[in-house]
């Protein structure tokens, strides 16, 4: 099965390099590209690929609402992984918040961003605690959030246990070996603190328990 990928970037420099990378793979086609978020809704739609790699600073549509709309309003939606060039732009933090599920610098090395498109692809998400931690610092927990989130009662002490290890960006082994359980355990754990949160993924479920103060940014 090939993954498709939308590139959108208003710098097509950036995306004639993305798109040699990722042509070069066996497993991966640039189906399409866009110059600007106002496009990607359209691109979707005719292209339906797998994965979009998002800029988040773009002139008419940036890559926030881009990312907010499709994630809103697609049946179905592919996965985007958002691009940037600072690792502490504001932008980021608000892209994962939309439901990004990760994001990548353009100074990424080949083989890395190679390796988020399959990982976002097949259901993970791309968790960078100490940049997602400082981002959450950088913001605080939102205004109306009580402490603890008002979902935190539905969360049963195990089901916390293991948001706040996703949280360090442990995976689901590291998880099951640090909690003394099984892997499909951990599975059935992330699945429903999900549920419960509403979250699309794994980044969400972190954003949310940041910015609820579930989880203090040391």
């Amino acid at each position: 099965m090939t993954l498709k990928v939308l590139l959108v970037d208003d710098e097509r420099l950036i995306r004639a390099g993305l798109a040699a990378i990722i042509n070069a793979e066996d497993d991966l086609s640039v189906v399409g590209e866009a110059g600007d978020g106002a496009e990607v809704p359209d691109a979707v739609a005719r292209l339906r690929p797998d994965i979009v790699l998002m800029d988040v600073r773009m002139p008419r549509l940036d890559g926030i609402q881009a990312t907010r709309h499709l994630l809103g309003t697609v049946p179905e939606p592919p996965r985007i992984i958002v691009v940037t060039t600072f690792e502490n732009d504001e932008y980021v933090y608000d892209a994962l918040k939309a439901g990004a599920s990760g994001f990548l610098l353009k100074r990424t090395r080949p083989e890395e961003i190679l390796r988020a498109i399959r990982t976002v692809a097949h259901g993970d998400s791309l968790l960078f605690p100490a940049a997602i931690r400082a981002l959450a610092a950088s913001h605080g927990p939102a205004a109306e959030a009580a402490p603890g989130g008002r979902w935190h009662g539905r969360l049963t002490d195990r089901e916390s246990d293991v948001l706040r290890l996703m949280a360090k960006g442990r995976s689901n082994a590291e998880i099951a070996q640090e909690l003394f359980v099984s892997t499909q355990t951990v599975k059935t754990h992330v699945g429903n603190i999900l549920a419960k949160l509403q979250a699309r993924d794994r980044t969400q479920a972190v954003i949310l328990a940041y910015e609820t103060g579930f989880i203090v940014p040391a």
